[in-house]
């Protein structure tokens, strides 16, 4: 037994049935196109939903400011979020354009404010109109002198009366207050 010799060509195809082993063990094979197609559109996907949220919470910062430096942290939100806080965040350089995101990936904030919106509300031009107080407006009574209810009724028509008498009398006197300013400003710059 101690004859017994290994032949160069025994030992030859040893090494490489081993190297073919470890190579096929530790080798990734190379993924099929669709999967390839899929794994950029959700990465493409992850990317678009962390540069929302961010934007979200920091709509001051520009998404190209934000897209470099997520390429940059691996695509860590929390990482980014603390940069803006912190006031590190660099801007990218001008050779920097990262491509617009598809259609399809569009976060619906965006896809939102590009609908119609609803025609917007005529505003009442103040609380003496808004209110109809103008008839009170021409009485010069004070209307923190009036008679204040003693205790809170039981009866809900009385208790709203109530709340409506404050909430205009408040309006008045805030008008006064207001007139008593104006009319101040207005003597003071007469004397000067």
């Amino acid at each position: 037994m101690a004859d017994e010799q290994v032949s160069l060509a025994s030992l030859i195809l040893i090494v490489v049935i081993g190297g073919l082993i470890i190579r096929y063990l530790f080798s990734s094979s190379p993924a099929p196109p669709q999967r390839q197609t899929r794994d950029t559109q959700s990465a493409s996907r992850a990317r678009e939903i962390a540069v929302d949220r961010i934007q979200q919470m920091f709509p001051q910062v520009d998404r190209r400011t934000v897209l470099w430096d997520l390429s940059h942290n691996g695509g860590n939100i929390a990482v980014t979020t603390e940069r803006i806080l912190s006031g590190r965040i660099e801007t990218p350089p001008i050779t920097y354009q990262p491509q617009p995101p598809p259609a399809s990936l569009r976060p619906l904030s965006t896809a939102q404010s590009l609908a119609p919106k609803a025609p917007p509300r005529p505003a009442e031009p103040d609380l003496i109109t808004r209110y109809k107080l103008q008839d009170k407006v021409s009485i010069k009574g004070d209307p923190e002198s009036a008679a204040k209810p003693k205790a809170w009724s039981s009866n809900r028509d009385e208790r709203q009366a109530s709340l409506r008498k404050r909430r205009d009398d408040m309006i008045l006197a805030a008008r006064k207050k207001m007139e008593a300013k104006i009319a101040a400003e207005k003597s003071t710059q007469h004397a000067q």
